[in-house]
């Protein structure tokens, strides 16, 4: 696991705090506990790497409510919600909502550590997949409307010629064009180009 990850622990339970951050800390992962919703969201601007658990039921803000304020902020963190076993259907909706996990109470430490795993290399790919994303925009960014749109045609899988038609320029511009395009996107063959627009696309 990866060491420098921080697990946010957030459960109006003092016990069960303590409990969960002792598994974590035993297993050499980072934990910080906050006995309420309200309390983490005054920091949740500051949050390092790594991954969050919540109980569903808490006083002043819910679990549920919770996520709902860290989606609305774009806070990319991995959420597993920690659930009595009259919580489970508001757990269920709790994936619907794009929470990593739930787990039901009560739990393990291997269950909850098994969960955390998962959480950080869900979070670790999310955080490549967005540098990805970046980077890609960024070279997007330097392309010419005219090199824009050759590179468009070259990813919908038309030849030369066809662009060339299209644009009403030469088949030796369009070739101009298109090493442009290969050059400062950083695309060594065609395949490459056409993954980089596709992840932009989805971004």
């Amino acid at each position: 696991m990866a060491n420098e990850a921080v697990v946010y622990l957030i459960d109006d339970d003092e016990g069960a705090r303590n409990s969960l951050a002792f598994v974590l800390q035993s297993a050499g992962i980072g934990a910080r506990a906050y006995e309420s919703a309200v309390q983490f969201l005054s920091v949740v601007d500051e949050l390092e790497a790594g991954c969050i658990i919540t109980d569903v039921r808490m006083p002043e803000m819910n679990g549920m409510e919770l996520v709902a304020h860290l989606k609305a902020k774009g806070i990319l963190h991995p959420v597993i919600v920690i659930t009595g076993h009259a919580d489970v259907p508001m757990a269920i909706q709790a994936l619907h909502a794009g929470v990593s996990d739930f787990i039901e109470k009560p739990f393990s430490g291997d269950a909850i550590l098994k969960a955390v795993e998962t959480a950080l290399a869900e979070h670790e790919s999310r955080q490549g997949a967005a540098a990805e994303r970046g980077e890609i925009d960024k070279r997007l960014a330097t392309l010419s409307g005219r090199e824009r749109e050759v590179m468009e045609g070259l990813v919908d899988g038309k030849v030369n010629k066809v662009i060339a038609h299209e644009l009403d320029i030469s088949a030796r511009t369009v070739e101009v064009y298109r090493a442009n395009v290969m050059t400062k996107m950083g695309a060594r063959t065609l395949s490459e180009l056409v993954r980089m627009v596709m992840i932009a696309r989805l971004a």
